[in-house]
């Protein structure tokens, strides 16, 4: 990977298409829920008959995680994309190549919002991870060269190969 090689503007564009559509379906979700909870055929008529009750927790459900996607495309729309060296240090809106002992690569963008999101991105594959998560904060600060473990059943050891 080089400096040139990936557009930031053009993968900022692919998040908000990728949120936006997840909002949508997310809100649709929320209003057939809604429907369910309030439809005649939902009506309790015992104290053990939870349907709409349970409709209406899940409609709550999709409707806070469609304002937290909005708020996910809010923050890539007003973030300021920069520009990495190698010897830059990693922060916000990089893009950073690793590679671990066994020579498999991935691919990472530090966003705001959406962690965990993949996209196709050319012949790779990018994971948009967040400074909150434990990628996110291994790689704040570090540079070309250095090297990140992360911890869950077994450690694994990154090299950071490229940074843009």
């Amino acid at each position: 990977m080089t400096e040139k090689s990936i557009d930031k503007e053009a993968l900022r564009r692919k998040i908000i298409a990728r949120l936006k559509a997840d909002h949508a379906l997310l809100l649709l979700a929320a209003k057939t829920a809604h429907a369910a909870a309030t439809h005649d055929e939902n009506i309790p008529d015992n104290k053990y008959a939870t349907l709409g009750l349970e409709a209406s927790y899940l409609a709550q459900g999709q409707a806070n995680r469609a304002q937290d996607v909005l708020q996910g495309i809010q923050a890539f729309q007003l973030l300021t994309l920069r520009a990495f060296s190698a010897k830059s240090l990693i922060r916000l809106t990089a893009v950073v190549q690793l590679e671990d002992d066994e020579g498999r690569v991935r691919l990472v963008f530090l966003g705001p919002a959406a962690g965990g999101m993949l996209l196709a991105l050319d012949e790779a594959e990018l994971m948009i991870i967040t400074p909150a998560s434990p990628l996110g904060r291994e790689l704040i600060g570090k540079q070309c060269g250095d090297l990140i473990e992360l911890k869950s059943d077994t450690v694994r050891e990154y090299e950071i190969v490229s940074i843009c």
